[in-house]
């Protein structure tokens, strides 16, 4: 497989390559500071320009809105747009603290597509400003355009050099103004939670906390699984350069609208991001600059996050590196849900996650961590929710009795990429199977897989390589729990599945399906070429549910359609390998 960098892609790259178009007359709006932003002179532009909801409905009730420039920490001359949210009765020489979001989705015109009709200030996270009374609980709330989107100049970056110079620089202004008490919080989910463990990379001693709701922990395999794309990789970068080209509004003023228009005379700059995120090598140093959990070394900014362990977006892959590497108070939320808030409910009003304390939790982290308020209540650090729906409270995740490393034996399949089902064995076809399957023998007790599960094998063969894990009761009825895939680019693989907490009930038995590319979210290219593995280990985090301490937390609903969609009917084969109990002394 050829190796090409991000640096050998930008020689290819014309200024013809990508066009965009902007509308809309430029008609001057209340609520910007500019000049003296830059000396820590925004309170007298402040009062003077800002605009509350009486005078522009997008402005939240009880807050007034300014809009501020400030440039990036890294001197590449990219001038970042901030709309600064005060409490609109907060005296004159007051100081608050600041909840800081940066990202991709705070433009005027609208976060993925042109949806308002007047310029005001993104209303992405008013869910958080009216479930918490921000405003009457004294705190600033700022959103910070990253480069390239909303009134930032610059070339997007997802989360690499220049963005993490963004972040550093808002941190470093938020808490520099004339209203700020200097402590400087993150709030973000997806996109911008992985600002936030970009700001917690950045060392920044104003930094006091980072709540991250579904984070990308590392981009190369949030996009990647071990040289095998996910269509996201075409996807996430097509709809980055979309953001970053959308319309203006007519009434939007002019020193946003030309920031805006940047991408329209640098083309260049939608190209390279369309092309970086194709990298298949993650030794590219494009992957390497991109990594939250790789740099997280050594970082100690609190944390609260949460974590879809059945994510179809923002996978828990490189979750548990950054949560080793960083030093710092850890709190979490970690269970079967999908891409969502902590706050969000379903249609039938169903909190998604389960728990009905988001932003008690949230306010309670922010007031201990800005303000130095000690806690009323104490919350479990973490909330941890298993694919049964039960709740239970953990010092730290993941939290194992003991660690199992399994011994699977050898096979072969034939990478064909076709099919969408188990295939049967070889010898009941007269040809080479897609895959093959080793089983356990029937669980004595219940018990939790946790954490993130590896496998090392020996291949012999080009192609590529799915690994899955089963869980199978005593009918055949199977729920694929875990998988990860590879290229076959060497020939002693350790692979890295995705974490997970999955407990298997007494008497389900632990199947491992290792084989072509034949179902999931890749990309991939099969050789047609049949593939011998040997010396197969599985290793295994396990964890007794009989230990578990219970905590507050109803079934989250989307467990349901998860099992829906991974159900499988599999013809248990032979056992060749025992999971050890869970509890140590049995």
């Amino acid at each position: 497989m050829r190796k090409r960098s991000a640096a050998t892609a930008a020689a290819l790259i014309t200024a013809s390559a990508v066009t965009g178009t902007f509308t809309g007359a430029a008609v001057a709006t209340p609520g910007r500071a500019t000049d003296g932003d830059r000396a820590g002179k925004t309170a007298v532009a402040a009062a003077a320009h800002s605009v509350t909801h009486d005078e522009n409905p997008r402005v939240p009730e009880g807050a007034r809105w300014t809009q501020h420039y400030f440039p990036s920490s890294d001197g590449s001359g990219a001038e970042l747009h901030a709309d600064v949210l005060l409490p609109e009765s907060l005296p004159e020489g007051a100081k608050v603290p600041v909840i800081m979001s940066a990202g991709a989705y705070f433009g005027h015109s609208g976060q993925m597509e042109v949806e308002e009709e007047h310029a005001g200030p993104s209303g992405r996270f008013q869910d958080l400003l009216e479930g918490t009374s921000l405003f009457d609980k004294g705190y600033a709330f700022v959103m910070v355009d990253t480069r390239g989107f909303g009134g930032s100049t610059g070339c997007l970056d997802l989360g690499g050099p220049g963005d993490q110079a963004d972040v550093k620089a808002a941190i470093e202004w938020s808490s520099k103004q004339s209203w700020s008490t200097g402590a400087v919080g993150m709030y973000g989910k997806s996109f911008d939670a992985y600002t936030g463990l970009l700001g917690n990379n950045a060392k920044d001693k104003a930094l006091k906390a980072v709540v991250a709701q579904e984070p990308i922990w590392d981009l190369y395999q949030h996009l990647h699984s071990n040289g095998v794309p996910r269509p996201n990789s075409v996807q996430l970068p097509t709809s980055y350069n979309r953001i970053a080209s959308l319309a203006q509004l007519p009434d939007e003023d002019e020193h946003y609208r030309a920031n805006a228009a940047y991408e329209t005379k640098h083309p260049e700059c939608l190209a390279l991001n369309s092309f970086g995120p194709t990298i298949g090598d993650p030794e590219d140093p494009y992957w390497k600059d991109r990594s939250p959990a790789e740099k997280a070394k050594g970082t100690d900014t609190p944390l609260l996050f949460t974590q879809g362990t059945a994510e179809t977006n923002t996978l828990p892959v490189g979750m548990q590196e950054f949560l080793d590497n960083h030093r710092g108070p850890q709190r979490a939320w970690i269970g079967p849900w999908d891409h969502v808030r902590g706050n969000d409910r379903t249609q039938d009003g169903e909190f998604a996650m389960g728990r009905a304390t988001w932003f008690k939790e949230t306010m309670s982290f922010f007031d201990e961590h800005l303000k130095g308020i000690d806690p009323k209540v104490t919350y479990p650090n973490y909330a941890v929710q298993d694919n049964l729906g039960h709740w239970r409270a953990e010092k730290s995740w993941p939290t194992a009795n003991r660690s199992a490393k399994l011994r699977l034996g050898n096979g072969s399949y034939l990478d064909s990429g076709a099919g969408s089902q188990p295939t049967p064995p070889e010898e009941e076809t007269g040809r080479d199977a897609e895959s093959f399957f080793v089983w356990s023998e029937p669980l004595k007790a219940a018990t939790r897989v946790t954490g993130t599960p590896r496998i090392t094998l020996t291949a012999r063969g080009e192609g590529n390589v799915m690994v899955k894990l089963y869980d199978v009761d005593h009918d055949g009825n199977a729920v694929a729990f875990d998988e990860r895939v590879s290229r076959l680019d060497q020939d002693q693989l350790d692979i890295s599945l995705k974490s997970t907490d999955w407990t298997l009930r007494a008497g389900h038995r632990l199947a491992v399906e290792i084989g072509s590319v034949r179902t999931g979210d890749w990309l991939d290219t099969p050789s047609k070429q049949k593939i011998r593995i040997s010396n197969v280990r599985l290793h295994l985090a396990l964890d007794d549910p009989a230990e578990d301490t219970a905590t507050d937390g109803d079934r989250a609903p989307w467990i349901d359609a998860y099992t829906q969609i991974n159900a499988a009917k599999l013809t248990p084969g032979p056992a060749t390998f025992a999971v050890p109990p869970a509890d140590t002394r049995r």
